[in-house]
């Protein structure tokens, strides 16, 4: 030490200056215990998922489902460190400079709160699928009894009431050990209402289709090269009055082109989806498929009393008398045609609708869609808006915006209406969270291609301007 020190009595003033701030730097051993990050929502104090923080020098940190970070970096542990604030509809105010982002000083074993202010009108509840859920959390001691699925990503989901249960059917899979590890549908079941409250941490139950070892596994495995895409799941009853889970399916060859249609139903005794009746496959003579029963599936019984099943992604296409017999004959399908745009609220400026789903809404007394916006700003396929009808083939009110994502893809939302109490305002929705078809984005860690669930306050002052015309 003495000779170090008669060295920099003889070093360059600036040379002098750095090595004696590497001698007074904290030591690296004293970073034993992750420094405890939490993210929440100004005001309300709830836990918020999916908030970077993302360090100078490009380390980025992203909350779990419980809204936590266990910050353990060696080089920045007992430094005061600027973090980015990226929140896809969660921010903090931006400085002199324009960025938006906070100084916090992470210590082994210390408690940092981050409030964040809500701008969009949906708030986000957490992530549905994949790896990690509470990653951060157990790093911090909490939540160790969460136990994985095995799937790291899963794309758009379709649900049907079935048999007293609520089936969950996901597309392409992925897995730790290859990035499409299971290309032909995975599918799970819950409770109809699987949770007591939709508030976070949130931590769906869902119980996989699996294999003999336990692995969630394909269920729709039609024949033909490429992945099957299953679409237009519903529970019909039959002649018998026994309800058959039904659904379209697409096989798909590269790059994302479909070249047949079928229709299949759900086999019992198999936990697997098996093929019914080829509707289309493509040739010359058929370059693209007919009007059939695919999207998202809605019950609806008209002012005659006769129930019918409607099929749309997200406004109604087509539909038939709500039985197994109709859904599987041509015959039976009555091709509708929804608007081409709706217009926002406010300015009146045309809204195309590129994927989403409706229901009818106790609260409201409406039927109520969320889509995504084709070619929407900033995020070309990451901005989702809600409007409401006094029936399901409209005319549909003004569309207002209530999700909006930086540079990120955000598509095919589901809604829940299941989950929603008559006498309660809130519904719920999810969507596919994926940086395709964005701007080379850098992909979230663990969120990537998975499934995030958002809840909406349908008395919210922002939606007032979505009441269109009146019944």
């Amino acid at each position: 030490m003495q000779l170090c020190a008669q060295a920099l009595a003889f070093a360059p003033p600036a040379l002098a200056s750095l090595a004696l701030s590497l001698v007074a730097a904290p030591p690296l051993a004293a970073a034993t215990e992750p420094c405890r990050i939490e993210v929440v929502e100004k005001g309300s104090g709830w836990p918020v998922p999916l908030v970077e923080l993302r360090t100078t020098h490009q380390v980025r940190l992203v909350s779990d489902n419980a809204g936590l970070i266990a910050f353990d970096l060696p080089e920045l542990m007992m430094r005061e460190t600027w973090f980015d604030v990226i929140g896809h509809g969660y921010e903090v105010p931006p400085d002199g400079f324009g960025y938006r982002g906070v100084r916090l000083t992470p210590r082994p074993g210390a408690t940092l709160r981050l409030e964040v202010t809500r701008t969009c009108v949906a708030r986000r509840l957490g992530r549905l699928t994949g790896a990690g859920l509470f990653a951060e959390s157990q790093r911090l001691g909490q939540n160790l009894d969460w136990r994985e699925s095995g799937i790291v990503g899963c794309d758009s989901v379709q649900t049907a009431v079935y048999r007293g249960r609520l089936f969950w059917l996901w597309g392409d899979t992925s897995l730790a050990s290859y990035p499409l590890g299971i290309f032909h549908a995975t599918a799970a079941t819950t409770a109809i209402q699987p949770l007591a409250a939709w508030e976070p941490p949130l931590r769906l139950p869902l119980d996989y289709i699996s294999d003999d070892q336990g692995q969630p596994r394909a269920v729709a495995r039609m024949a033909g090269d490429g992945p099957t895409w299953l679409t237009g799941c519903v529970a019909l009853p039959d002649q018998a009055g026994v309800a058959r889970l039904v659904g379209a399916y697409v096989k798909i060859r590269p790059p994302l082109e479909a070249y047949q249609w079928g229709l299949c139903v759900w086999n019992d005794a198999t936990a697997a989806f098996e093929p019914l009746r080829l509707v289309w496959t493509q040739s010359a003579a058929a370059p693209k498929p007919p009007a059939l029963p695919e999207g998202h599936a809605l019950l609806w019984t008209d002012d005659q009393g006769r129930a019918w099943v409607l099929f749309g992604n997200p406004l109604p296409t087509l539909r038939c008398p709500a039985t197994f017999e109709a859904w599987q004959d041509a015959a039976q399908w009555e091709v509708l045609t929804p608007p081409a745009t709706l217009a926002a609220a406010g300015d009146g400026k045309p809204v195309k609708p590129h994927s989403g789903s409706c229901a009818w809404n106790p609260w409201r007394q409406r039927w109520v869609t969320v889509f995504m916006e084709a070619f929407g700003k900033p995020a070309a396929f990451g901005e989702l808006w809600y409007a409401e009808a006094a029936a399901p083939t409209g005319p549909w009110g003004p569309a207002v915006k209530i999700l909006s994502h930086d540079n990120y893809t955000f598509y095919n939302p589901r809604l829940h209406p299941e989950f929603s109490d008559a006498d309660s305002p809130v519904l719920l929705f999810e969507g596919t969270y994926t940086q395709q078809f964005a701007d080379r984005p850098p992909p979230t860690p663990r969120y990537e291609y998975n499934q995030i669930l958002y809840r909406l306050n349908l008395d919210d002052p922002a939606l007032a301007a979505a009441r269109g015309p009146q019944p």
